[in-house]
């Protein structure tokens, strides 16, 4: 399974009133880590919206707290893709300040069409979601 990094930093914004990463902001991490890892494999969901149809929604999603993250950390988001069909999607993601780590999470997905009924997605994608042909 082939990891994706992706760094940000801990807004002021993204804290609540204990100074602690409001947990929410985990799944907003989790897509900026999705995003990010189909980039390097080769694609953007963008492209693949526009161009193809193609759109992915997300059918479920979990998250595990482990550790706070705080004002001004530097948070590593570690993606993979977990399962692939050509109908659905996983990914699993851990967050980690240093070696410390944050939380742990999965997101599953559907591919839909533009008319948001299921739909499998064209081959040319195969290869970078890791689906055999």
């Amino acid at each position: 399974m082939q990891e994706y990094r992706t760094q940000v930093r801990v807004r002021y914004a993204e804290t609540d009133q204990m100074s602690v990463v409001y947990h929410a902001n985990y799944l907003v991490w989790m897509e900026v880590g999705r995003v990010e890892a189909c980039r390097e494999r080769g694609f953007e969901y963008r492209d693949m919206e526009l161009q193809d149809g193609i759109l992915l929604a997300v059918t479920e999603v979990n998250c595990r707290y482990l550790s706070p993250a705080r004002y001004d950390d530097e948070v590593t988001i570690v993606t993979t893709i977990a399962e692939a069909t050509p109908r659905r999607v996983t990914f699993h993601y851990t967050m980690l300040c240093g070696d410390r780590k944050l939380a742990t999470g999965e997101s599953k997905h559907i591919f839909l069409n533009r008319e948001m009924r299921p739909a499998r997605i064209p081959a040319k994608y195969f290869p970078l979601f890791g689906i055999a042909q």
